[in-house]
């Protein structure tokens, strides 16, 4: 059973690698979600990913664009579009699952969004991410969050 669930939890991780590159294409070309899903499925090996999460994913996160980057915008320091495309992929992956999957913990949230953008992003993005990010969950998870600091 652990290995069972052990192996959702690499399949999800998986699933956000690709849909941060997914969502990057988005961005980048203007590509449908849908378009971007069957063309992911047919050109690339997606071994061990959960299809169903990444599918989620990069058809969620565009449709509630405007909501995440309004969920977002208070904690930048620049405007949207001066933010590096990848990190903009990984906070907007980060705000959906902060926003929508309340089963997964902030911290959980926030440490994925920190490695996808040492996996793909530039050298110092991670740590803009990691603060932004942060920030979000003391606002949209301020429950959570108290709940896991310290009296």
């Amino acid at each position: 059973m652990s290995k069972a669930s052990g192996g959702s939890n690499h399949g999800r991780v998986r699933a956000r690698r690709c849909a941060v590159q997914a969502l990057y294409q988005w961005q980048m070309a203007g590509q449908e979600p849908r378009d971007i899903v069957k063309e992911f499925v047919s050109d690339r090996e997606l071994v061990s990913v959960d299809m169903e999460y990444f599918t989620s994913l990069v058809s969620e996160v565009p449709r509630h664009f405007e909501t995440l980057k309004t969920d977002l915008t208070p904690f930048l320091d620049r405007e949207w579009l001066q933010l590096d495309p990848v990190a903009r992929s990984v906070l907007l992956l980060g705000a959906y699952e902060m926003r929508y999957c309340l089963e997964i913990p902030y911290r959980v949230v926030i440490n994925e969004g920190v490695e996808l953008c040492k996996m793909f992003g530039t050298v110092e993005g991670h740590r803009y991410v990691n603060g932004v990010l942060d920030r979000l969950a003391h606002t949209a998870r301020s429950v959570e969050v108290r709940a896991t600091q310290p009296p």
